[in-house]
């Protein structure tokens, strides 16, 4: 699935392309060759998660399936990026080396500066986009810069307990001058005291019996789950300011697809609706960290329900404590 946007006659920042990727293999939750091994609250969560089924890639890198991403956005020859950034996959495809510079080397950006976004888990695409605007802002210099990102999940299993179950995907889009929608306003905010509630010791097993580990379920869902509350309602009542817009004046929300409960929350929480497509793509394709909100933004915006100059809020945050709510204008 790929969107190449209208160019717009103004000076903002906005998506100029964007691509995303998806396997045709789809897996039953029910069918997952974890499921019988794990404990009968751990089970309940993963069938009662609202995701029936996930997307499954067989042996793909994620680093891989990011430049098969960046290839499908079918940029113009001659016309490379200036900067490209890798939305940071769960875990590296290698230590020491850059998996960064090998989407850069396999998408053919060699004119790009390349890095890598990492640490903040699902919101790192929230944050790749607000840093390439601010990027492109600072140097009049700079036209355009790429995002990427691929989902695949640490290990072998595909149940993360308490949070949600992983599919497979990934997706490249670009930000440019005169794009859109545009980036209208951005907020965001992270805690460092949540930096350990989530870990994989990686280095005492081989990657196949790697196992996430959450330290405290309950300090997951109800700590963590507090802290998203007041921060995400603020960061919305923030956008929306800095913007100039109330909540009427949004057309439509979005967030990451974790549960079917985690959009029952957010919708109590801020008197906003969340848009169908999240429900259908987390029922269809499970969880797709960072990319969840790319996919729903493209979906939304190739439904064509939408008209020039309305409003679409995004939301975002991650078990590692980090928040989100951006403001776009189509």
């Amino acid at each position: 699935m790929t969107r190449h946007d209208r160019q717009a006659d103004s000076g903002g920042i906005g998506i100029g392309a964007l691509h995303c990727l998806l396997p045709e293999d789809r897996v039953k939750v029910a069918d997952l060759p974890e499921l019988g091994l794990l404990g009968h609250q751990e089970r309940e969560f993963a069938l009662g998660s609202g995701i029936e089924t996930v997307s499954v890639y067989e042996d793909r890198a994620t680093a891989g399936l990011a430049a098969e991403a960046v290839r499908g956005l079918g940029l113009p020859s001659g016309s490379a990026p200036d900067l490209l950034l890798l939305v940071s996959p769960r875990s590296p495809d290698v230590l020491l080396g850059s998996d960064v510079g090998r989407v850069q080397a396999e998408s053919g950006l060699a004119g790009a500066f390349s890095f890598t976004v990492d640490g903040l888990g699902c919101t790192g695409s929230s944050a790749a986009w607000a840093l390439a605007r601010d990027l492109l802002i600072a140097d009049p210099r700079r036209e355009s810069a790429v995002i990427a990102h691929a989902s695949r999940p640490t290990g072998a299993d595909r149940v993360r307990y308490p949070v949600t179950v992983i599919g497979d995907g990934a997706y490249a889009m670009t930000m440019v001058r005169g794009g859109r929608p545009v980036l209208k306003a951005h907020r965001m905010e992270s805690d460092g005291s949540f930096h350990d509630l989530f870990l994989v010791d990686y280095k005492s097993a081989p990657w196949y019996e790697w196992r996430e580990e959450c330290r405290s379920a309950d300090r997951y869902r109800f700590d963590l789950a507090m802290h998203s509350r007041q921060r995400l309602s603020r960061l919305v009542d923030e956008v929306l300011e800095d913007a100039g817009v109330g909540k009427p004046d949004v057309a439509a929300t979005l967030m990451q697809n974790v549960t079917a409960g985690a959009f029952d929350f957010y919708e109590t929480l801020l008197g906003l609706p969340v848009h169908q497509v999240c429900r259908r793509h987390l029922a269809a394709y499970g969880h797709l960290g960072a990319m969840d909100v790319v996919l729903n933004l493209q979906q939304l915006l190739d439904e064509d329900g939408l008209r020039r100059g309305d409003h679409v809020l995004v939301l975002n945050n991650s078990p590692v404590a980090a928040w989100a709510a951006s403001l776009w204008e189509i």
